[in-house]
């Protein structure tokens, strides 16, 4: 079953390998999923990730009539699907390309590609993986 669905992109240069999706359905707070930045970025050119989140575009959505006027839209520039499974579930998401590129531009502006060790604080995720054991 294809139901539309509103979900926000964020960013922080805190968790700077990070892109966090949520998704809002209805419920108190959304459904927040985190992503690495470089799938995401890779998946615009070809199928990427395994197990729990895929990702890969495509030339069209697969339902032009959901998607409405964005379908047209879309298809120019194209759609990037994106899989999520997890023991409660599995869903299909459909984004366009174009805006999803627009996102990550914006974001290798806060944090440029293959400079992210540089924005991690190492002793607080150290300290935060420890408290967690």
């Amino acid at each position: 079953m294809i139901v539309p669905l509103t979900a926000g992109l964020s960013y922080r240069r805190a968790d700077p390998y990070a892109v966090r999706m949520a998704f809002y359905v209805g419920t108190d707070e959304p459904v927040e999923w985190t992503l690495s930045r470089d799938l995401l970025a890779a998946a615009l050119h070809a199928r990427e990730g395994i197990g729990d989140v895929q990702a890969w575009p495509s030339s069209a959505s697969c339902d032009p009539v959901a998607w409405g006027s964005l379908a047209g839209a879309a298809a120019g520039h194209g759609v990037l699907n994106i899989a999520m499974s997890s023991p409660f579930g599995r869903a299909k998401f459909e984004a366009s390309a174009q805006a999803i590129k627009m996102f990550l531009d914006r974001t290798y502006l806060l944090v440029p590609a293959g400079g992210e060790s540089g924005y991690l604080d190492f002793d607080a995720e150290l300290t935060e993986l420890l408290s967690q054991a």
